[in-house]
């Protein structure tokens, strides 16, 4: 596909984005079939990625356009259950792409594997040692999955933490040895937890003290992406809303969630509908992501916006956002289900620091959608007219009823599942 812009796409039916799609992207048989097959996630294979299985659970899966990122198209699958996220994500990234597009970049990607060790004889000594014997250490962990180090992997530094050294308590305080493993292209949890259940003896012989949690961390602070955007006043113009009133508007907005926990917390939610989405698509996880990005956001005492807007010397609106990515595209999920796999080939993702700075770029353009709302018309003018479908649905309405009832309850400005019940009873009069 030569450009992420596709007119008109939100009016065709489902068949014929399909047919374009498979046109555009050389689709094969069975990727075509996977888009249209509500199994496409066997039984079969369900059973041997979980326990206990007794179905599958599906999403909406639908698709982030006009996304431009270092002069990249991209053509985003997004998983998510939420009206209007897709459109707003698509939305801003038109705005986006007309001032240039979003610009991302990786600044390092190691992900980082814990041993706690408690009951040092001497904790100072014992964090000495380690680094003493750091070197070793390394080599051991390495030899514990070779398999990375032969792809430019492995284990790249090593440091020593003591927690907690002037409490009293036995159990609180405590040694945490961290070892920075270079993942390549995996998100790298069963990686990392083989190095550092490996090493755990060694680590326990040195520092005479006994080793309890070997895990790797899901706050990765050491694989960070970035995303940046910078949007002239005028790209900006709402209805009756100047550009710059817009601009304002969104600072303001953010300054908000700078300042509040209470308001933070529901702008990062709206930062997190547009990378969650991506996340599941590509079959990474997204438990693991989240929990990351809110730990990123309190990073400094206080639980803060994950995205940044500001105003630069010209009068552009300026956005910036930065996140660990603790994902993959390789292993787990994204090479079992089928469709994790089809959302990386559409991308044409070639790497884990590629696929981190797009989800981020997806996250900045997502709440920059739910600002410029809240700056003009309020969320929900746009939200629950997307959202008068499901509303039309679960009150009853089927085939061509749907749009035509979806239409009456905007109209009359009631979207809720009591008023569509009744349209439904009128209609079908």
């Amino acid at each position: 596909m030569t450009s992420s812009r596709i007119p008109g796409f939100y009016n065709m039916t489902v068949e014929e984005r399909r047919a374009l799609l498979r046109e555009a992207f050389s689709l094969t048989d069975a990727e075509t079939q996977n888009l249209s097959n509500a199994d496409a996630l066997t039984i079969g294979k369900a059973d041997n990625m979980i326990e206990n299985v007794i179905g599958t659970y599906q999403l909406p899966f639908g698709l982030g356009l006009n996304f431009l990122i270092n002069g990249k198209e991209y053509v985003i699958p997004m998983a998510i259950e939420e009206a209007s996220v897709v459109a707003s994500a698509s939305h801003v990234a038109k705005i986006v792409r007309e001032a240039g597009g979003f610009q991302t970049e990786s600044k390092e990607r190691l992900m980082i594997g814990q041993i706690q060790v408690v009951g040092c004889p001497d904790f100072q000594e014992a964090k000495q040692q380690i680094l003493h014997q750091k070197d070793t250490l390394i080599a051991a962990a390495d030899n514990a999955y070779p398999s990375i180090v032969h792809r430019g992997g492995g284990v790249k530094d090593l440091d020593v933490r003591i927690l907690n050294e002037e409490d009293a308590s036995s159990y609180s305080k405590m040694l945490v040895m961290h070892i920075y493993v270079d993942t390549c292209d995996a998100m790298g949890a069963n990686m990392i937890n083989t190095m550092v259940e490996s090493i755990a003896p060694i680590v326990e012989e040195i520092t005479k003290g006994k080793v309890y949690l070997r895990i790797l961390s899901n706050y990765a602070d050491r694989s960070l992406a970035t995303a940046k955007c910078v949007i002239p006043p005028h790209l900006l113009k709402t209805g009756s809303f100047a550009g710059e009133e817009v601009r304002d508007g969104v600072i303001h907005a953010y300054e908000f969630a700078a300042s509040d926990p209470y308001r933070a917390v529901t702008h990062n939610k709206g930062v997190m509908n547009g990378i969650d989405p991506v996340v599941i698509a590509t079959g990474n996880d997204w438990r693991a992501v989240e929990a990351g990005a809110h730990a990123y956001a309190a990073r400094n005492g206080h639980y803060g916006s994950m995205t940044k807007w500001s105003k630069d010397e010209e009068g552009n609106l300026v956005g910036e956002i930065e996140l660990p990515m603790s994902i993959g595209t390789v292993g787990g999920a994204t090479r079992v289900h089928p469709l994790a796999g089809f959302s990386l080939s559409i991308m044409h993702i070639e790497s884990a620091e590629e696929l981190a700075q797009v989800i981020v770029a997806v996250g900045l353009a997502q709440n920059l959608g739910a600002l410029k709302a809240l700056a003009t018309d309020g969320i929900q003018k746009g939200h629950m007219a997307l959202h008068s479908r499901s509303v039309a649905i679960a009150g009853g309405a089927t085939g061509e009823m749907i749009d035509v009832i979806a239409k009456q309850l905007v109209e009359q400005q009631e979207i809720r599942v009591g008023k569509a019940k009744e349209l439904v009873e009128q209609y079908k009069k």
